[in-house]
């Protein structure tokens, strides 16, 4: 019937077919939409059309397991987001995590930091996993902190390897281990 994992401020639930022209309509808004200039604005975004994307996405839906590698962020009712996960080796159990909130009106409003502890903690509670890792860019600030209050700490800088707009910012690798994640250093507010 799918997963519902419920916040404070928000839930994180399954994607349905149902949400696809929503999604495309949040990520396709535009040529420059506003949340692509702080998710890996280096990277262009490749425009599609809607049928495109549903049928790239609708075999993902039917598919999804347990744990479930995309959710959608949704705040009253309405889907502000996603959060996702991808193994960047399975074999030695070493996954990455992104989230996107595409709706700028729930940008610093501890929404992120709500999602990726709620993430974290289904990731932990699913998976034989040592770590949840992050990855984001120097010039995305809020990512930072929100990963940071969700209980994640810095673990390298790989320093000017993203060039955008004129100006080389660092990579950021940040993560939260099973042993931190047990005492609870998740600070949902």
């Amino acid at each position: 019937m799918g997963i519902f994992l419920r916040g404070n401020k928000l839930r994180l639930r399954s994607i349905r077919v149902k949400d696809l022209e929503t999604l495309w309509e949040l990520i396709y808004s535009g040529e420059n939409p506003e949340w692509k200039k702080w998710d890996a604005p280096y990277w262009p975004l490749k425009m599609v059309d809607f049928n495109t994307y549903k049928n790239q996405m609708e075999p993902l839906i039917h598919t999804m397991g347990k744990p479930e590698s995309k959710l959608l962020i949704e705040v009253n009712g309405i889907i502000i987001g996603l959060i996702m996960f991808y193994w960047e080796d399975e074999k030695t159990k070493w996954l990455e995590i992104g989230i996107v909130i595409y709706k700028d009106t729930y940008w610093n409003g501890g929404f992120g930091t709500e999602a990726l502890a709620l993430y974290s903690d289904y990731l932990f509670n699913s998976l034989d996993i040592g770590r949840v890792g992050l990855t984001t860019w120097s010039g995305n600030t809020g990512m930072i902190r929100a990963a940071e209050k969700a209980g994640f700490t810095l673990e390298g800088r790989m320093r000017k390897c993203r060039y955008y707009n004129g100006v080389y910012y660092d990579s950021i690798r940040m993560g939260l281990i099973r042993e931190e994640w047990k005492q609870g250093v998740l600070q949902i507010t």
